[in-house]
């Protein structure tokens, strides 16, 4: 706990009532646009805040969190992942970390469905031949897709994504199945109908769609590789809604090109922002800019746990999100 009002910077452009509390409760600095901080930036606001406040936008590693100041105790992250965020330098500088988990779960997962469908159904392709004015009318032929009922999906990560998808995708008629780091608990695999796989490379043979929904970590880093993406059944898509870092983005853009899968729809990506110029030149691929999160009701919910991570704080306990990094 502090004397006085905590001193909080804030990196990116909040929600509105997110904002407006924070100035009611703190000393509060806040971005005036939407643009993210430049690193030296970020490094100014460490030295002298109580408290900062990033996006999955900004990279908090172990060479910036060297240069933070003694004040610095809470990097309290609005959002769920924190693979941007060196946790264990944090902890060894004595600085706290929390996030913002289990809110934007059925958010994500509504997205994954509507890749999955967009992809299935050729959805944006005809979009396109609408808006451009090219339709001569109904023809028996025209943008056939594939019928997502019945079809296998495979789930890469059971987490609440994972398992808000699962939920969704048997209402729509499809088979779940999943592989995860750890098997269900067989009352939760009886309840969502889904079959475990304990080898990746057998599931990922076997299924018509494969939805990426597990974290970034350094044991997940390129899981969906070429080898892997080579498995794949030739009229198989695969969707990722959880963390670019999962998928070798550039041979998955090869497995497309040839034809070695049918389609995927992304909105993550490798390299965050930097998007690989030939995934956009193809058709059979759907590409969104990271908006699995974005509801109205999601981003406040984020910002209120936010602001009970800090109040906690500046009260002089534990933030109940507080993120614990695995020790060696």
């Amino acid at each position: 706990m502090t004397v006085g009002r905590l001193s909080v910077v804030v990196t990116r452009r909040l929600p509105e009532a997110t904002e407006a509390r924070m100035a009611e409760l703190f000393d509060v600095t806040l971005r005036e646009d939407n643009k993210p901080m430049t690193r030296a930036e970020v490094v100014q606001a460490i030295k002298t805040a109580d408290v900062l406040v990033p996006t999955l936008s900004d990279q908090i590693d172990a060479a910036l969190i060297a240069q933070a100041g003694d004040r610095l105790k809470l990097i309290a992250n609005y959002g769920a992942g924190i693979d941007h965020i060196d946790v264990k330098a944090a902890r060894q500088h004595g600085i706290m970390v929390s996030n913002t988990p289990g809110v934007s779960a059925d958010d994500t997962a509504d997205m994954t469905m509507a890749l999955i469908l967009s992809v299935a159904r050729r959805i944006p392709e005809g979009l396109a031949v609408m808006r451009t004015g090219n339709w001569d009318g109904w023809a028996p032929t025209a943008l056939l897709g594939g019928r997502v009922s019945g079809r296998r999906l495979g789930i890469l990560g059971m987490g609440r994504i994972g398992q808000a998808v699962a939920r969704r995708a048997a209402a729509f008629g499809l088979e779940i199945n999943y592989h995860n780091r750890n098997r269900l608990r067989s009352e939760i695999e009886d309840e969502l109908g889904a079959t475990y796989w304990e080898s990746l490379d057998q599931m990922v043979s076997r299924m018509d769609i494969i939805s990426v929904n597990c974290p970034h970590t350094p044991s997940t880093f390129h899981l969906i590789n070429e080898r892997r993406l080579k498995l794949m059944n030739p009229d198989a898509v695969i969707v990722n809604t959880s963390r670019g870092e999962v998928i070798d983005e550039h041979a998955l853009t090869r497995a497309l090109r040839s034809g070695e899968i049918a389609g995927a729809g992304l909105d993550v990506y490798e390299h965050g922002d930097a998007l690989n110029p030939r995934l956009r030149e193809l058709q059979n691929v759907v590409l969104l800019p990271h908006m699995g999160s974005a509801t109205f009701e999601g981003r406040v919910e984020m910002g209120e746990k936010v602001l009970v991570n800090i109040k906690t704080f500046d009260d002089g306990h534990r933030p109940p999100d507080q993120v614990i990094p695995d020790l060696p």
